[in-house]
């Protein structure tokens, strides 16, 4: 049996992730977060429960979202990483494939998958991930060959570090300064550094340049 933690903020996805995964006989669903705190609080009382019967993760698992409120799913990727959890996650977005997949599987994930494909591909995946394997769709397949041999990116974001790309879409999506500083657990002028950082590395002027090259490049929706 497959034991799956589900971290999505919208509870009728992760309603339909949960349905359509239990629909399979060989997994099942032990735990669900809507954020980052949840979820932190979430794998240390199940990493102890498993701890008594001897297991080492908290799950086979973690199916997760990008796009969390406050700290994102690849903040959450990081700490996993540096903490050195045995825990494979897969994640599953509302955004394509070349926005972020090659971020998260440099960040640790083992499999991503778009949210508008195939749910049985959900299924597929936490399979493979299961059995320790990266799942990767022919499209993440082709640009992961194509960042092995292409001599630069040929977008600007694609420069900005995770926090900077995570600081442009909150802007972009109305957050004010000092609620992405809240969210974020970060002081104004930390973030205010950071917001500089995405201007002059998109070379933008203003945030309402800022949120129409988001719109433009598929990082927000219009």
């Amino acid at each position: 049996m497959i034991d799956v933690i589900l971290c999505d903020d919208h509870a009728l996805i992760r309603r339909g992730i949960r349905d359509t995964l239990t629909d399979a006989a060989d997994i099942r669903i032990v735990g669900e977060a809507g954020d980052y705190g949840e979820l932190r609080t979430l794998l240390r009382a199940l990493s102890a429960e498993r701890h008594l019967d001897g297991k080492t993760a908290p799950a086979d698992v973690l199916v997760l979202d990008i796009n969390l409120p406050g700290r994102s799913g690849l903040d959450a990727l990081h700490a996993l990483k540096d903490e050195g959890s045995p825990l494979k996650v897969l994640v599953v977005s509302m955004y394509p494939e070349d926005q972020y997949a090659l971020r998260a599987l440099r960040a640790g994930a083992f499999g991503y998958v778009n949210k508008a494909g195939d749910p049985q591909r959900i299924v597929s995946a936490v399979r493979t991930v299961a059995q320790g394997r990266k799942y990767v769709t022919p499209e993440i397949a082709t640009m992961l060959v194509e960042s092995l041999t292409a001599p630069a990116p040929d977008n600007l974001h694609s420069k900005l570090s995770d926090r900077e790309l995570q600081t442009l879409v909150m802007i972009a999506s109305g957050k004010r300064l000092s609620d992405i500083a809240e969210q974020l657990a970060l002081s104004p002028k930390t973030v205010s550094v950071y917001r500089s950082r995405v201007l002059e590395k998109l070379k933008l002027a203003n945030n309402a340049e800022l949120t129409v090259y988001a719109i433009r490049n598929g990082l927000v929706g219009e």
